[in-house]
């Protein structure tokens, strides 16, 4: 036979874990200092320049299309 189980309990437990990953999401949304987020969206930024004047527009891409 199964063992019994504390519906109570398990709900606490649920909730908690809820709220445990619900304050997860804050400490990183909000714990991290101003410097580094500019920092990283920096680095984001650079790096979508970098990809965006790798792109062919225009006669390249028709030149290479036609390849």
């Amino acid at each position: 036979m199964a063992d019994p189980i504390n519906l109570r309990a398990h709900r606490k437990n649920k909730a908690r874990a809820e709220r445990e990953k619900t304050a997860e999401a804050n400490r990183v949304l909000h714990g991290t200092p101003k410097a580094v987020r500019k920092l990283e969206e920096a680095r984001r930024k650079a790096a979508q320049n970098r990809l965006a004047q790798h792109r062919l527009d225009g006669e390249d891409a028709e030149k290479d299309a036609d390849k």
